[in-house]
């Protein structure tokens, strides 16, 4: 499969219902999840993958379509029905896994993919435990993070390492009421970091 067909098939996906703020449940958009997926499957790092944080579920059912074996962990309730929903309409099969980054028990995961909370909306920094998590559990992350957040980044990951950053547009839609523009593009950093 081609990244451009992968993202036409991950633009067909929902996303959320009822997003919460505090949660930062950002929908990540189709040709973000296509390129993070299509670097994973270019480095062979698509095995057993963890969606950590999977929301809606698009980094999960992305990496199933490219033949992984995809797991999504979210403390949404809500947002793994939606998940479920959207791997159904796809046709492809990805366990979902009710947890928190803070307490889940996972094993036997290759790679973890994700767009964490980023702490934009909260005085704490959201993406550390997703990190921390993800360090623990794989050899391989592939993670996205506000711009400008190389310094942070490379020193938390220790003694894993950054190899890869990519930045790319990121375009977040209108979903909460604080915000002003019906689209507004941000500029995101994609990390591949091996552990």
């Amino acid at each position: 499969m081609k990244k451009k067909q992968l993202e036409i098939l991950l633009e067909r996906l929902d996303g959320f219902s009822s997003p919460s703020p505090l949660q930062e449940q950002y929908a990540t958009p189709a040709s973000v999840a296509a390129e993070m997926l299509f670097l994973a499957y270019m480095h062979g790092d698509l095995g057993v993958v963890c969606d950590l944080g999977c929301g809606t579920g698009i980094l999960a059912i992305g990496a199933a379509l490219l033949g992984a074996r995809a797991i999504g962990v979210d403390i949404d309730g809500q947002a793994l029905s939606e998940a479920r929903r959207n791997a159904e309409k796809l046709g492809v099969h990805v366990d979902l896994v009710k947890g928190s980054a803070n307490s889940i028990s996972l094993r036997g995961i290759d790679t973890v993919v994700m767009n964490p909370p980023f702490g934009a909306q909260r005085a704490s920094a959201g993406d550390r435990a997703f990190l921390c998590k993800a360090m623990e559990v794989a050899k391989t992350i592939y993670s996205i993070h506000n711009r400008g957040s190389e310094g942070f980044i490379r020193r938390f990951v220790e003694p894993c390492r950054v190899q890869e950053i990519y930045r790319i547009p990121f375009q977040l839609k209108r979903c909460f009421e604080f915000h002003s523009k019906d689209v507004k593009t941000i500029e995101v950093e994609l990390y591949r970091i091996t552990c």
